[in-house]
């Protein structure tokens, strides 16, 4: 039967991506919705090509541009707008299943809506579970939603593991995460401070938007996908490892309690995660090209460097937190790594407004409860990044 997919993020890479590997199995696949936040021009291109039944945008506005535009292009989409909107076509009865790729806090709520209404879920949006945690996956299971990981490394440790998740804590030591280590990997540490965004968002292997590359080149990326782990396959952080493979083909790994590794290997593509998540249990084609092992010089690995990556540490701090510490950390590193990009914080200082917000400001008991405790905590946290940003008293 045909998959009716939504598709939260729709101009993102994450997005677009998707689209790749749908349009390579026309039959087993149809769009039903579209969303995107700025980029209206791109969204209307989209629904001209795919024509979904629904498509969302930012604002009123946006809603009734794209709709004048997608009028002169006959194209029958219902373009809506706004935050329930996102929710209404994340749960839609006619949905089966939903690619969640709307970056930060902003894609909780209807990531949340998708869960509880038992669809199938393609997770790329790791705040989802950095921000909602306990809250998001007790709507997965009282939902009776398929919870399915995108970010490649948490792909590769699913695809490591048996389809029965009751098996999963006998057999798991721990897991290792890679990281490439980003475009800032051999730069002397006295020269990070002056690194630009155009050189932090030029990842050697893989081809993303600007807040997950600089995210990538801080390893901040790799701080959230270790609260994302500790969600998805249920463990204490203390069995959640990280190690530095700059080649990216080895996505990441499974040690199993008898000392066996069990890895998952690809090209740095990802449409493999994405076609996993579109097909599970099958496999469909992706797209992406085969690994050659006789092209392969070498596969390293490297120890975590502190000094470089102190974004790392992070991570662990939080988990040890109150609940809801991982949700700070996350809205000061999206109001640090967007004043990064426009020119008014340096590199190394988004670590400084990460750390000292985390340290600021903490959760109480109310506010990991629901969506608008969680959403308040983020608020209150992205105003306390804002004002050490801007010099003044957090």
């Amino acid at each position: 039967m045909t998959q009716r997919v939504t598709i939260l993020g729709a101009t993102g890479s994450v997005g677009q991506t998707t689209l790749d590997v749908m349009g390579r199995h026309p039959d087993r696949f149809e769009v039903f919705a579209l969303t995107a936040h700025q980029r209206v021009p791109e969204l209307v291109e989209l629904c001209r090509v795919w024509r979904p039944r629904h498509a969302v945008v930012s604002t009123a506005e946006q809603a009734s541009q794209a709709t004048l535009e997608l009028s002169r292009l006959g194209c029958r989409t219902e373009v809506s707008y706004g935050p329930q909107s996102l929710i209404d076509v994340a749960a839609h009865p006619d949905v089966d299943a939903v690619m969640a790729a709307i970056v930060g806090a902003a894609g909780l709520a209807p990531c949340l809506a998708a869960a509880r209404s038992g669809k199938r879920l393609m997770l790329a949006n790791k705040e989802a579970l950095v921000v909602g945690g306990r809250l998001f996956m007790q709507a997965v299971q009282s939902g009776g939603a398929t919870l399915l990981p995108i970010d490649s490394e948490h792909s590769a440790i699913f695809q490591c593991l048996p389809d029965d998740r009751g098996q999963w804590a006998e057999r798991i030591d721990h897991i290792i995460l890679t990281a490439s280590g980003g475009p800032f990997r051999c730069t002397p540490l006295d020269d990070l401070a002056r690194m630009t965004p155009a050189q932090a968002c030029a990842h050697p292997n893989w081809v993303m938007g600007r807040k997950i590359s600089v995210d990538s080149a801080t390893m901040m990326n790799k701080a959230l996908e270790v609260i994302e782990a500790r969600w998805l396959f249920d463990l204490p952080p203390s069995r959640i490892r990280v190690v530095l493979h700059p080649q990216s083909i080895v996505h990441s790994m499974v040690v199993c309690r008898d000392a066996s590794v069990l890895a998952q290997l690809g090209t740095p593509d990802m449409r493999v995660p994405i076609a996993v998540g579109l097909a599970h249990p099958q496999r469909i084609e992706s797209g992406a090209a085969p690994l050659d092992f006789m092209q392969l010089s070498a596969l390293t690995f490297e120890a975590m460097d502190p000094r470089r990556f102190p974004a790392l540490g992070l991570a662990y701090q939080a988990l040890d937190g109150a609940e809801g510490s991982t949700a700070v950390l996350n809205a000061a590193n999206e109001v640090a790594v967007a004043a990064f990009l426009d020119g008014s914080l340096s590199f190394t200082d988004i670590y400084a407004v990460n750390s000292r917000t985390l340290d600021r400001v903490l959760p109480q008991p109310g506010d990991v409860g629901s969506v608008d405790g969680l959403l308040d905590l983020d608020a209150r946290a992205r105003r306390t990044a804002e004002r050490m940003i801007e010099g003044l008293p957090a």
